[in-house]
């Protein structure tokens, strides 16, 4: 029951991707056609396959240039795709920064820009401001990602060193109309959060960047915390008249991709429940959450009746303080295996751009029985989580779940079906 499970748990993840499949979701987005000329940009983890599908769906001329991670290129006719390092940025994302610039110099009232944008670009898109440097971007991206800090206050902090995020590229192309497709990847959807919106206007400022860093004990580098404290290159506001024919469109996003996993359920024969596609915290406290649910759901029948199966979203953080290897889902796993040890379920978490964390798997598949496997196998479950070392214990199972890159990335994706 369990193979079988995870089989179908695998069908679900599909039906969520092809939800966001850029083929399908850029259809019923595309802008009129200019006069002008029409310049495609973007970046992301999935920015070369919605180049790649833009490309295909547009009746007329067009160049451009987008930029993606490492290991997720794909071919395309006019569009130039560029490849940089993520979740640290890299010499190559500068080149990328570059030549997103360049694209869309000297443009006319008449001329279109479409920013396909996507997870991720906030670290394939380094531009440092003022006198800061590649290194100064390096080092505050790697104390981000050990904060256990939420996408937005990461993002917040990004944009205000930088001379491309927030808004300061859709600055760049004016006067041309910027039209910007987004693939979500962001609990509550906000556009200027995704990538930290290099084509759509920040809504806060410096001091709410100091404010958010104080909040969340994030340690900056004093080159970075002068920069925050200094007035240059404050990036545009919304209000700012550049902005004035610019339009935003959401293409795709969890709440989409999580329906098409629940209308699949159904087609099987099960009820499926969604929590939420916006959920956030700490993985491991997320995964007590859920443990609790299904612990209710199988002892009192409540608040949902079995057999079911839970779907959630959203972007859950992980604070590093061990040494070992992994990313969220596998770490949301972990601790969902070791707080509902026992219990009659089988899990599927899974990054859905394909990469958990840095490794190469998505995420990992887990059930009632994957805490008491591991000792077996040597381990004790509780002293991996607290190395952080979630990619460890479902290696050594056989039980990662590896699907390569998929073209898109809606976040986090988790489903549990409670027998």
């Amino acid at each position: 029951m369990i193979q079988d499970d995870r089989t179908f748990l695998s069908k679900l993840f599909d039906a969520a991707i092809a939800a966001a499949n850029p083929e399908y979701v850029l259809a019923a987005h595309l802008p009129e056609r200019p006069r002008g000329r029409t310049v495609v940009i973007g970046a992301g983890k999935g920015a070369a396959h919605m180049a790649a599908a833009f490309e295909a769906l547009w009746d007329g001329p067009l160049e451009g240039v987008v930029v993606t991670r490492y290991g997720d290129t794909c071919p395309t006719r006019s569009i130039r795709v560029m490849a940089a390092a993520h979740p640290v940025p890299d010499d190559a994302g500068i080149a990328a920064s570059q030549a997103l610039f360049a694209a869309v110099k000297n443009l006319g009232p008449e001329d279109l820009v479409v920013a396909l944008v996507c997870g991720g670009g906030s670290s394939l898109l380094p531009c440092p401001a003022g006198d800061l440097t590649l290194q100064d971007e390096i080092a505050l991206n790697q104390i981000l990602l050990a904060s256990g800090a939420p996408i937005s206050v990461m993002n917040t902090l990004r944009k205000q060193v930088s001379g491309i995020k927030g808004g300061r590229l859709a600055q760049a192309a004016w006067p041309a109309r910027v039209v910007t497709l987004v693939v979500s990847d962001v609990p509550g959807d906000d556009p200027a959060q995704v990538a930290s919106g290099p084509t759509v206007p920040d809504c806060s400022g410096r001091a709410e960047a100091r404010n958010l860093a104080r909040t969340w004990k994030i340690e900056l580098p004093p080159k970075i915390q002068a920069w925050l404290e200094s007035d240059k290159e404050q990036a545009p506001l919304a209000t700012n008249p550049v902005f004035s024919r610019n339009t935003v469109r959401i293409v795709a996003s969890a709440h989409a991709s999580l329906e098409a996993a629940a209308q699949r359920v159904r087609q099987n024969g099960l009820t499926p429940f969604i929590l939420s596609d916006a959920m956030e915290g700490e993985a491991r406290e997320v995964a007590k959450v859920h443990a609790a649910l299904l612990r209710e759901i199988i002892l009192r029948n409540r608040p949902f009746q079995r057999p079911c199966v839970i779907l959630s979203g959203g972007e859950t953080t992980v604070t590093l303080k061990g040494k070992g290897r992994g990313g969220r889902n596998t770490e949301f796993l972990l601790a969902l295996a070791i707080a509902a040890e026992g219990l009659p379920f089988t899990a599927l978490a899974a990054d859905t751009d394909g990469i958990d964390g840095s490794e190469k798997n998505a995420g990992a598949f887990a059930d009632g029985s994957t805490a008491e496997r591991l000792r077996k196998a040597g381990y004790l479950p509780a002293a991996l989580l607290v190395e952080n070392d979630a990619y460890t214990a479902f290696d050594t199972l056989h039980d990662l779940y590896v699907t390569g890159p998929t073209g898109t990335n809606i976040n986090d994706f988790r489903a549990i079906i409670v027998r």
